[in-house]
């Protein structure tokens, strides 16, 4: 017979806050840094493969170190290791702020990566850790909320900073939101930890990192040397061999790093995916929008950041419809209708035709939005509800994990899209290898060649052709998210986890429950059919 569980924390709400600012934080920073990429390109002299490091060096160590984060903050303490990410953070912060070029920018970016991972599963474990099951969605709600909201909020802080102050201020201003949130931690949140977490495995930790970092340099360079080039296929390669080599480890270990039991449980795996898929959507998307506003519509970095805000708006109505409409429909419908919604909004998106200006931007953007944010937030605080509180780390680091591997591969593959469509409508006629060469690299670049050679039919030509590859890319990224909907509907499970008796799901062969090892401590035995309706892929 079970012991009855513990009063929920008093002071949980208030807690939440602080772990909100924390989430907030990281969120801002994915992307204030996209706004500040075409003046990175012209003051650091960065090209388009630099500027995709610049944001995928940060997204790969992030997703290469949640594993290992989450299962550190099991085992020593989720505060612990939650203000331990944020000192790292701003101390990473500071020391990109004194870059003097790309290279020296781009590690300061992994650095900076590297301590977020020890954050944001961190704050999304304190939630089946401190607060009850009936609490639970709508507290992770506001942690998704605050991480989404930073994404539009990043780049408007961005454009204020850059018009008034150099580039390295947009690094700058982390330190004192870091402080601020440490010390919020510090005050607020009460201790949670799982003494009996295993020890990390470190040559799991090792070939997870190798994997993803092989594979995204392959696909971004892919675009600029050519698939076939013997350095790309060897990456790829490489890649795989690495990333089947941790599978098959973690497939054989009792308490791996990477826990592929959790994904035996198809509510929680099929979260999983819809975090994935919609994370490359948004992140891919994402990457164009910058340089469109400011090379394109010739708006300043505010401007560009301005422009971004109905996005906002989108994601403040997501998070307030989101739990009604789980209730009414379950997560299946929301997390469907979500990603229907980025569809479309994507594909009215790839209609952007050279004489729209901001108008037609403005109308899909809510849109996008609000799709972002029905499956994010449900997704995430869905999967979280299957989690034992003991496990809470290690499960939302492989939730955090699956969304920057999609986001990293996401801004890699549009971004080789992107550049590929923009190479091929560019007409560089009649321009000296010198110049032509730059400014096949990236439009900022064409548009500095046009001013030094006083060229208008350059410029109009690299605006044309930058137009064409954004376009392609909203166009792939709609109808993959179009396709996602339709494999949610059609597989995921329709039952909601929160409506299922008896706390989170730690059965078999979800951790917490006996698996093919044998049993594994994290809480109360249940059947997974509990929650998930039968065995299958889906139910009604």
């Amino acid at each position: 017979m079970s012991a009855h569980p513990a009063p929920p924390h008093p002071r949980r709400w208030i807690a939440l806050v602080a772990v909100a600012l924390s989430a907030l934080v990281i969120g801002f920073d994915t992307t204030v840094l996209n706004v500040a990429l075409p003046d990175l390109a012209r003051q650091l002299a960065a090209s388009t493969g630099q500027q995709q490091w610049i944001v995928d060096a940060y997204t790969v160590l992030f997703a290469a170190a949640l594993l290992p984060a989450g299962l550190l903050g099991d085992r020593f303490g989720r505060r612990r290791t939650l203000v331990l990410g944020l000192g790292l953070f701003g101390a990473a912060s500071l020391l990109g702020t004194l870059a003097a070029g790309p290279g020296q920018l781009i590690a300061a970016r992994a650095a900076m990566g590297l301590a977020a991972a020890f954050v944001m599963p961190m704050s999304m474990a304190v939630v089946p850790a401190v607060f009850p099951p009936a609490e639970q969605r709508r507290a992770t709600a506001l942690l998704t909320t605050m991480t989404a909201i930073g994404v539009p909020l990043g780049p408007v802080v961005g454009g204020l900073l850059l018009r008034h102050c150099w580039w390295g201020s947009i690094l700058l201003v982390n330190v004192p939101l870091v402080l601020l949130a440490a010390t919020a931690c510090l005050l607020l949140l009460p201790e949670s930890a799982d003494p009996a977490a295993p020890r990390i495995d470190l040559p799991a930790a090792a070939l997870a990192a190798t994997g993803l970092s092989a594979l995204t340099w392959g696909v971004i360079e892919g675009g600029g040397l050519g698939w076939g080039d013997a350095r790309v296929l060897a990456a790829l390669a490489g890649a795989v061999l690495a990333l089947a080599r941790l599978v098959r480890r973690s497939r054989r270990a009792e308490h791996p790093v990477l826990d592929l039991r959790l994904l035996a449980e198809p509510v929680f795996r099929w979260c999983a995916i819809a975090v994935t898929l919609v994370s490359v959507a948004l992140l891919g998307g994402f990457f164009v929008l910058p340089a469109y506003f400011q090379s394109v519509l010739g708006t300043d970095a505010l401007g560009s950041g301005l422009r971004l805000m109905p996005m906002m708006g989108g994601l403040l109505v997501a998070s307030r419809l989101g739990e009604p409409l789980v209730r009414r429909f379950a997560p299946r419908g929301v997390i469907t209708a979500g990603l229907a919604l980025t569809g479309l909004a994507l594909l009215l998106g790839s209609r952007t035709a050279a004489g729209d200006g901001y108008g037609w931007t403005a109308l899909w953007l809510p849109l996008f939005g609000a799709g972002l944010g029905l499956v994010l937030i449900t997704a995430t605080a869905s999967a979280l509800l299957l989690l034992p509180p003991a496990k809470a780390g290690v499960g939302s680091g492989l939730i955090q994990t699956l969304r920057q591997v999609g986001g990293a591969l996401g801004v890699a593959a549009f971004g080789a899209l992107l550049a590929a469509g923009y190479r091929s409508r560019l007409d560089t006629a009649g321009l000296p290898g010198p110049a032509a060469q730059p400014a096949r690299g990236s439009v900022t670049a064409a548009d500095a060649v046009a001013e030094r050679l006083g060229d208008p039919t350059l410029a109009a030509s690299a605006h044309g052709a930058y137009l064409h590859g954004m376009t392609l890319v909203l166009l792939v990224a709609g109808i993959l998210s179009l396709l996602s909907a339709v494999l949610v509907a059609a597989r995921m499970p329709g039952t909601d986890p929160a409506a299922a008796p008896g706390g989170p799901v730690s059965g078999a062969p979800v951790p917490g429950g006996p698996g093919p090892d044998g049993p594994v401590a994290g809480g109360p035995v249940r059947p997974v059919a509990a929650v998930a309706g039968d065995r299958g892929e889906s139910s009604a």
